[in-house]
């Protein structure tokens, strides 16, 4: 067990890296397309961070653990929008932009949603397949495209950083940042679940624990370290968009790959899962402006103990 416990440490720094060098250059060459950082971290980092999810379910997917897969998403997008927007909150309260209540937070409720009915009630069985992965892939389409021609570039948080980095230097760090948080994941997450295996647990308990959070360490960093450089905007964007991506696109290509079996005992996880959309919405229409401060921040964590709680329990 010792090598793995290094290998996971080694995943650990080299997602910290990876992380500080995206969100450089996805800043600097979202300044020279003249986008607002919230833009920045719906898409670029967005994708970036979402990176591990996909190599993961991909690999799921083929090894025919299509349960660890929807458990990795579902498990991954309750710890984004708890812990790690908890986190970041308590770092520096994070302003929320009204295109993120009309257009992103809604988002997150129909990808979800759309999860929840495409598991349950299509097709007479309780999967994902190809053709409504194809519909997911359609949907993230959609919310991409008018994410583009929302663009608001006339934010005053595009002032956070004035000058862009040259060139060179910002396709380096976007390069960098993008293979660390891949290799990073890779490690952390394979070696986790060696881990966890070795300790006795369960395929369903690995995906909605040790791999989604594992796959989720890359938005947890990326926002920590926009929430430290106070740039609100990548640090709420980039889980709004890894929210959406992880159902719409992961979930997508993973069921063009293979029919994704649903145990329906995770739908309780999936309500477990709008509750945390409504108790983010809940919280940013509390207290004074559109924001979450601290002290939600610090509620969002404990909500998030007791889903990790309650998920132990359960299995």
């Amino acid at each position: 067990m010792v090598l793995p416990i290094i290998l996971l440490i080694v995943g650990f720094v080299v997602l910290i890296l990876g992380a500080d060098w995206l969100v450089d250059g996805a800043t600097s060459i979202g300044i020279r397309a003249k986008m607002s950082p919230l833009i920045i971290g719906l898409t670029i980092v967005a994708f970036g961070t979402s990176l591990p999810e996909l190599i993961i379910n991909v690999f799921s997917c083929i090894r025919g653990s299509s349960g660890l897969a929807i458990g990795n998403i579902v498990g991954s997008n309750i710890m984004n929008i708890l812990l790690i927007l908890g986190v970041a909150a308590i770092i520096y309260p994070i302003d929320v932009s009204r295109i993120s209540i009309r257009r992103d937070i809604p988002a997150g409720f129909v990808a979800t949603a759309a999860l929840f009915v495409f598991a349950n009630y299509t097709w007479g069985s309780l999967t994902v397949n190809w053709i409504e992965g194809i519909l997911l892939l359609v949907l993230s389409a959609g919310y991409l495209a008018l994410t583009v021609k929302k663009n608001d570039s006339t934010s005053s948080e595009v002032e956070v950083i004035q000058i862009p980095m040259p060139w060179g230097k910002t396709i380096l760090f976007l390069v960098l940042g993008i293979a660390g948080l891949y290799l990073g994941g890779e490690l952390v997450s394979n070696n986790a679940q060696i881990i966890a295996k070795a300790w006795g647990m369960s395929e369903a308990m690995i995906g909605l624990t040790v791999v989604a959070v594992a796959t989720s360490l890359p938005e947890l960093i990326t926002s920590i370290v926009a929430a430290t450089k106070k740039n609100s905007g990548i640090a709420i964007g980039n889980v709004l968009g890894s929210n959406i991506l992880n159902i719409c696109v992961v979930l997508g290509i993973s069921g063009l790959i293979t029919p994704l079996q649903f145990d329906t005992q995770m739908n309780n996880t999936l309500y477990f899962l709008f509750g945390a959309n409504a108790l983010m919405l809940l919280f940013v229409f509390t207290g004074k402006g559109r924001k979450l401060s601290r002290l939600e921040g610090a509620l969002m964590l404990l909500a998030f103990a007791g889903f990790m709680t309650y998920t132990v329990m359960a299995q």
